[in-house]
């Protein structure tokens, strides 16, 4: 039978090299690249040549073909810390919507936290591999990670700023005013004094420090203290954070906690509680993300409010303008505006 002989014509097809149709079209493969491509002109007779040796090998583009042929791959590289922390899910989540409307994927790279790993995944994706980076950093970056984002592909940092690194676009959000409303809001209800739990040096440092900027924007002048402790961002750092302050929060002399994001709150709520104290009875909490499980917590936890997705629908927006319409990307900051979400865990002081 006729149809016996399929399979092997099927495997072949599948076969076909460009090579294979410039030789049945007696071309270059260079030539049918640039069929393929459109960059540079190929006069009407080669393209009818190559279109119609195509059709006579049943020859079918890759991807891996269109992406020699175009010199694009139509994959972004998304860097985050860790895929399991919800910020970065949702982080992600908009850029991929991004990037699948606009016929492009995403490979999702996930550092752990870990400056080393960080690295390896930034030189690999610096090789090519992929048209264009969004970065979101998670550790302080060694020399090597610094070259890859300097090297030749299109990259954009979001979610937060690296020092020592000012020719790159950046998206955030505005963590100063996030800070400031924070601080705003604990005067409001009559606190003056405060225990601050930061992110550690090697987790976000300039996130940090701006939220401790903009919340002693307002503190300090109404003359409030500050006490500091650092943690990593995760609810297993919150009990800790507040365990050496309990003689403090027992006298009065510490009447709120402002973490650094919702996870570390939601931590110091569980240690506050661990040590007898009531939240907020005793001890009014503020976070920073709001993050879901943060609105179902007990108490509900008072927040400032990220726009994560628009961080991430923003951040792909701008890196597939530039590769689409060949322009360069303009460094600078764009800082997304944020909203504090009041909920149980802040009262006003009790005298």
């Amino acid at each position: 039978m006729p149809a016996a002989s399929r399979p092997d014509d099927e495997e072949a097809a599948r076969m076909v090299s460009i090579s294979d149709v410039a030789r049945h079209a007696g071309v270059s493969p260079t030539t049918v690249s640039h069929t393929l491509s459109g960059k540079r002109k190929v006069s009407e007779t080669v393209r009818e040549k190559v279109r119609r040796a195509m059709a006579e090998l049943d020859y079918v583009p890759t991807r891996a073909a269109q992406s020699l042929a175009l010199g694009k791959t139509s994959v972004l590289a998304v860097v985050v810390p860790d895929i399991a922390i919800e910020y970065f899910a949702e982080l992600a989540k908009g850029i991929e919507s991004v990037a699948m409307e606009r016929g492009y994927n995403m490979l999702l790279a996930t550092t752990g936290f870990d400056s080393g790993r960080e690295s390896r995944y930034l030189e690999m994706i610096a090789s090519r591999a992929v048209d264009g980076i969004i970065y979101a950093s998670g550790a302080v970056l060694g020399a090597k990670a610094r070259a890859a984002l300097n090297g030749r592909l299109p990259v954009i940092l979001v979610d937060e700023e690296i020092e020592g690194i000012v020719d790159l676009p950046t998206i955030v959000s505005d963590n100063e005013a996030g800070g400031r409303i924070v601080a705003e809001h604990l005067l409001s209800l009559g606190h003056r004094s405060v225990l601050e739990i930061q992110g550690a040096p090697v987790h976000a440092p300039v996130t940090s420090v701006l939220r401790s900027t903009g919340f002693a924007s307002a503190w300090e002048p109404a003359g409030g203290r500050v006490f500091t402790t650092s943690g990593d961002y995760s609810v297993e750092s919150g009990p800790p954070a507040v365990d050496g302050f309990a003689d403090a929060f027992a006298a009065g002399e510490i009447t709120a906690v402002f973490a650094h994001n919702d996870l570390m709150a939601l931590g110091a709520i569980e240690g506050l509680r661990a040590q007898g104290f009531g939240v907020p009875r005793d001890v009014s909490v503020v976070g920073f993300d709001d993050v879901s499980i943060s609105r179902h917590s007990s108490p509900p936890l008072t927040t400032v409010r990220q726009d994560t997705h628009e961080l991430g629908t923003l951040a792909a927006r701008t890196l597939l303008h530039a590769l689409e319409t060949g322009e360069q990307l303009v460094p600078g900051r764009i800082a997304i505006p944020v909203e504090l979400i009041v909920r149980a865990s802040t009262g006003e002081v009790r005298r």
